[in-house]
């Protein structure tokens, strides 16, 4: 009664119950599920033995190579041959999963046809990788914002320097009461932005990925010489407030080619980052010298500066995120990390090494087009 009721249960649960007699040779246990009937047209009965190779079978025969070495061992867990889809003999599409296990030393191999519970199984494997890959666009989409953010706040930030540079010099002019007091309210709202800025770079400065496109295009192609030459121009009033001077050295013919892998603007903001460093650290009335040097594949850009140099704890995490002078910190401590992800996404190198007598090197090396 009790054996009825099981192979009833197995029937229900629309499970073949085969036991192994010999390679490839099953006996039939229990009630035969009605899909057997609707996929082959041999009739199956119970106690019935059945080569399975020859049945029709053909799904299993991968399987049951495994399946045996498993048998063999007479392990008390269950191998599974995982789905696989089959035609019934109306032309529908059937889903399928085979078990092999040991029960009292006998060897058993069970057949599920699994419609409903595949179906359930591919809507949630299906929702998984929908919500896997809105996950990314949602990640992927948040770092271009953060980005964006970045730099729209360290383009203003490096404007804005600028400004209150310029504001400085006007004070040695011979401006009226007047004009010196709109200046100094327009210095002290210079600051007050310069405050806002940082507290905004702060704010979003959780992560910063350079995930913008870029150009290997030798027509459209960044020309590095020229970056370098804006940003100088740009930083001029910074320079002339503290008394200090840049310096172009090395074959910088304008007729050579100045070409490298990158994006224009973005080139210009690792080049006003590294500059804009060395301007922080170097004392007044000193040279910041830059130097331009290329092979047949790359172009060395060199920042050398008089400063006292980077103390030798902090070299070794110099361009991770957050990393900061001791004694003059920069605006967020995203600076150098942005130039090191943005040379590096255009396959190319930057670094630092102390000059033999004293202040910093600061270089970086990227690919030509």
């Amino acid at each position: 009664m009790n054996d009825q009721i099981t192979a009833d249960i197995f029937a229900a649960l629309n499970i073949l119950v085969l036991e192994r007699l010999n390679v490839n040779l099953f006996k039939i246990h229990g009630t035969v599920p009605s899909w057997l009937t609707h996929c082959y047209k041999q009739k199956f009965t119970t106690g019935m033995e059945i080569l399975i190779l020859q049945e029709g079978f053909h799904f299993l025969e991968n399987f049951l190579i495994d399946a045996e070495e498993f048998w063999q061992s007479d392990r008390t867990t269950k191998l599974s041959s995982g789905l696989w889809i089959d035609i019934d003999l109306t032309g529908k599409e059937c889903h399928f999963e085979a078990s092999a296990i040991c029960v009292n030393h006998k060897k058993f191999l069970l057949i599920e046809l699994l419609n409903e519970t595949y179906k359930e199984k591919l809507y949630i494997i299906q929702k998984a990788r929908e919500n896997q890959l809105n996950y990314q666009q949602w990640l992927k989409d948040n770092q271009k914002k953060e980005v964006l953010i970045h730099c729209i706040i360290h383009d203003m930030a490096g404007q804005l320097s600028s400004i209150n540079c310029c504001l400085a010099l006007l004070e040695f002019e011979n401006l009226t009461d007047q004009g010196k007091e709109r200046l100094e309210i327009g210095m002290k709202q210079s600051i007050q932005q310069q405050m806002l800025i940082r507290d905004i770079l702060n704010a979003f400065s959780a992560d910063i990925q350079s995930l913008e496109a870029f150009t290997c295009n030798i027509t459209q192609a960044p020309d590095i010489l020229i970056s370098v030459q804006e940003v100088i121009e740009l930083l001029n009033p910074i320079c002339l407030v503290n008394n200090i001077q840049f310096k172009l050295v090395g074959d910088l013919s304008m007729k050579a080619n100045w070409k490298v892998i990158g994006d224009q603007s973005r080139l210009n903001r690792v080049i006003s980052n590294l500059l804009e460093n060395a301007l922080r650290y170097s004392p007044p009335e000193s040279t910041i010298t830059i130097g331009l040097q290329q092979d047949e594949e790359y172009i060395l850009v060199t920042i050398d500066d008089e400063g006292a140099g980077v103390q030798s704890e902090m070299v070794e995490t110099l361009f991770e995120k957050f990393s900061q002078g001791k004694t003059k910190p920069g605006k967020s401590g995203l600076g150098l990390y942005f130039c090191r992800i943005t040379v590096e996404r255009w396959g190319g190198v930057i670094g630092y090494l102390p000059l033999p007598k004293g202040g910093s090197r600061f270089w970086l090396s990227l690919p030509k087009p």
